[in-house]
């Protein structure tokens, strides 16, 4: 067991995750913690290891190197308990395609060790939940992508799991379908945490309380979307000027980290964070007649702050590899 006082609020604790295979190292000492009712989202390219570090958390998987927690329960230690803590949908759907849904569902129950006497209240509620109610004598094979998706993480929280795993939930789905499974991962928040292995970068900013990204098999960000947000407040601002000065009275600003002319005779004007010069701009407009007509603040979007972190990542790890 896993005896930390501070770790009332900890449903999951993954410690120094290690993952080789052959001289491959696909985690590289991956620590992260997740706390009950979270939705944590975890980012990464293609290969960067989402999938690997999911199989290892729901105990399909062994570490080379590392532990996890879940519920205080060392799933290395005692896997049948940690595991009856554990919902995990793979990113192709365990379905049994010439079973009903009822059956399939009923089957999962089974396999949770759900009581019979329980056993139908269970499947009932978890189709209500996924939106199956109507569908419950259908044959999965004749269900569309979407529903056998929802089927898929019906069969995941059956047994009222603490923790719930989705791995790439919306991929091949059209916009409405993935519109409702997003909508179902936040209302699981409600009774279990989720962690939500994507590649799809708006979905975390529509389902997450916080974000992770891993990229070539490490971690290089663990923040709230609040923090994520803030990272996308970009240190940059467009600036028209009708009599605009030379560029280094500009650079020579408070504040100011660099000017950069474009094309279409605007400035765009780099700043050191948390100092803009919007306000002595707007002062030295007036007072030498720049005549400012634009004012703009630049935002970084999710998919430049993700790019920008790999890239970084990346240039480091090749860069520590040389020395």
């Amino acid at each position: 067991m896993y005896n930390d006082p501070m770790s009332n609020d900890v449903l999951v604790r993954v410690e120094h995750l290690f993952r080789y295979y052959g001289d491959i190292c696909a985690l590289h000492d991956v620590t992260f913690d997740i706390g009950k009712g979270e939705v944590l989202g975890l980012l990464g390219p293609n290969g960067a290891g989402k999938s690997t570090t999911m199989q290892i958390l729901s105990g399909n998987l062994a570490p080379s190197a590392g532990r996890v927690w879940i519920n205080g329960i060392d799933i290395l230690d005692q896997p049948k308990l940690a595991k009856a803590a554990l919902g995990y949908l793979p990113d192709q759907p365990p379905l049994y395609r010439e079973l009903t849904v009822d059956e399939y569902l009923n089957y999962c129950a089974r396999l949770n060790r759900i009581p019979r006497d329980r056993r139908n209240a269970a499947v009932d509620k978890a189709k209500q939940r996924c939106g199956l109610t109507e569908v419950g004598a259908r044959l999965i094979g004749n269900l569309s992508k979407g529903y056998q998706q929802r089927v898929g993480i019906a069969q995941a929280i059956v047994h009222t799991p603490a923790l719930v795993i989705l791995d790439e939930p919306t991929v091949g789905l059209d916009p409405i379908q993935v519109r409702e499974i997003r909508a179902l991962i936040r209302e699981l928040s409600g009774e279990h945490s989720v962690i939500l292995s994507t590649h799809i970068l708006p979905e975390v900013q529509a389902t997450c309380d916080r974000v992770q990204i891993i990229n070539k098999g490490r971690l290089v960000l663990n923040d709230s979307i609040d923090g994520l947000l803030a990272r996308m407040q970009s240190s940059s601002m467009l600036v028209a000027l009708r009599n605009p000065p030379p560029v280094l009275e500009l650079e020579s600003l408070p504040g100011v980290r660099s000017v950069v002319p474009l094309p279409d005779g605007r400035l765009r004007v780099h700043y050191f964070p948390d100092a803009s010069p919007a306000q002595i701009l707007v002062e030295r407009s007036v007072q030498h007649g720049w005549g400012l007509y634009e004012l703009t603040p630049e935002r970084m979007s999710l998919e430049e702050i993700f790019v920008d972190i790999t890239r970084t990542e990346q240039h480091a790890v090749v860069t520590e590899e040389a020395a």
